[in-house]
């Protein structure tokens, strides 16, 4: 029993070392709290719509979207792609206190390796379909931004990481924290000043 007890304790104070960067050896950021209400209205939270949270850390941000959906009815589906093990454990903690837990996927993988359209059907093999008339190389109509990214992750990442949901993704919404991007071609950029600044980019 006493093992079980230290071990436990153990457990919990090692989540706690590593979750604050002053602290741990290696430090991620979460977005900051302050600027989760900017980063809400950035991701136009909406019905029929996937979230992709691409190095979701301890999940502040991928937790209060769902909540906010929950709130508001929509059938709003959300994916947390996170590959640090003790970060893995926090999320999946959390998932289970979660309201709308159901609608909330964690993925443990690498985000440069990822095939997005394979992770977003996998997971969600009945997500509706959502059209619209508008500009398209193939025909008349688009999907309409049913796949919105989240990104905040280090600037030497970032193009590559954006790059590669482009090759693979054609319509796509993406919310960065902190930091532009600018391989986004034919994308319109809105920037929001909170904390940090938030950028959204859509396409034009």
């Amino acid at each position: 029993m006493y093992l079980a007890i230290g071990l436990i304790i153990c457990l919990f104070v090692i989540i706690i070392i590593f979750s604050f960067p002053q602290f741990s050896p290696i430090p991620y950021f979460p977005s900051n709290g302050r600027d989760i209400p900017l980063i809400l209205k950035a991701l136009n939270i909406r019905s029929d719509q996937t979230i992709i949270d691409l190095g979701a850390g301890d999940g502040i941000v991928i937790f209060r979207a769902a909540e906010r959906a929950f709130q508001n009815k929509c059938n709003t589906k959300f994916i947390a792609v996170e590959i640090n093990p003790i970060l893995l454990l926090i999320l999946h903690i959390r998932r289970l206190l979660h309201p709308n837990r159901k609608n909330i996927k964690i993925i443990n993988t690498d985000m440069f390796s990822i095939n997005y359209s394979l992770l977003i059907t996998n997971h969600y093999p009945l997500r509706p379909k959502v059209w619209a008339k508008g500009p398209s190389p193939f025909g008349g109509y688009r999907p309409l931004g049913e796949t919105t990214f989240y990104i905040y992750i280090s600037p030497w990442f970032i193009e590559r990481t954006v790059a590669n949901i482009a090759k693979q993704i054609q319509y796509f919404d993406l919310v960065s924290y902190f930091y532009q991007v600018k391989c986004l071609f034919g994308f319109k950029e809105e920037l929001s000043e909170g904390v940090h600044r938030v950028f959204r980019y859509e396409k034009a």
